[in-house]
């Protein structure tokens, strides 16, 4: 008992230090005085993380909070010469690890990550840093990825003014049907050039804003040769219909897959 509080208070040791130097550096995450973000979100692995980044002046500041997922959270952040960024943080603590190893498992590109709980997150946080460079290379809209470490991933801000864009289901589009080709033209893009499915599509990770539509949180997309790629493809038509459905017409859901995956096409 006494050896486990000692290491208890060595951590706490480690994190006041890391959290000193941070600050020194002109650093101060401003929701760290919520002691439920502080417990959840800036553990010791965190704020090493974030402390390389700062030391290599990825970023020179970090502010209030974004969004909080069921993964992660967002911040807002600056980078280079005071532009806008984002710093997405996977937590260690309480992330979802279990559901995000049937994506990085089966995925080739991480076919030597070992199954424990950090090492999932770490793998993650590439996974997603990689999806995006792909997405982005292939003319994709997606957040552009700056730089990554451990559970971090620093990414472009998608707003006007420091306002984010908002998501989908916030922002229902004026003309729904414009909007549904444009959702089907991003999946069927996203697959044949950039060669990944999201596989969590729907009205949360869709942003809209700057009069086109955004695809964000990609780090769970896989490519093709996944097992599971074509049925988490069909979810992502599925997901889609059942938004537009009730806001115009839409298409069948197999013949959209296989206009997707021409001769690729399996059944889900």
């Amino acid at each position: 008992m006494k050896k486990r509080g000692e290491e208890t208070k060595k951590t706490d040791d480690r994190v006041e230090t890391l959290d000193r130097e941070l600050s020194q550096m002109g650093i101060r995450i401003r929701d760290s005085d919520d002691r439920k973000v502080r417990d959840e979100v800036f553990d010791e692995v965190t704020l090493y993380a974030l402390y390389k980044l700062a030391k290599k002046k990825v970023i020179s500041a970090v502010g209030g909070s974004i969004s909080t997922g069921k993964e992660a959270n967002v911040f807002y952040a600056e980078h280079g010469e005071g532009e806008d960024c984002v710093i997405k943080i996977y937590r260690i603590r309480t992330g979802n690890f279990n559901a995000m190893s049937d994506y990085i498992l089966g995925d080739p590109r991480f076919s030597n990550i070992r199954k424990t709980k950090k090492d999932i997150i770490f793998a993650w946080t590439k996974k997603e840093y990689s999806n995006l460079s792909r997405a982005l290379e292939a003319g994709l809209p997606v957040p552009e990825p700056i730089a990554f470490d451990r559970n971090i991933l620093i990414m472009g801000f998608l707003g006007e003014g420091g306002v984010p864009y908002p998501q989908l289901r916030l922002a229902p589009p004026d003309d729904p049907e414009g909007a549904y080709a444009e959702v089907l033209d991003l999946i069927t893009r996203l697959y044949q050039k950039a060669r990944l499915v999201h596989g969590d599509l729907s009205e949360y990770n869709i942003l809209s804003g700057g009069g086109r539509l955004w695809l964000i949180d990609v780090g769970q997309a896989v490519t093709p040769d996944h097992p599971s790629a074509h049925r988490f493809l069909f979810r992502d038509i599925q997901n889609m219909n059942r938004y537009f459905g009730s806001r115009c017409k839409t298409l069948d859901e197999h013949e959209i897959l296989k206009g997707i995956v021409g001769e690729e096409f399996f059944t889900p």
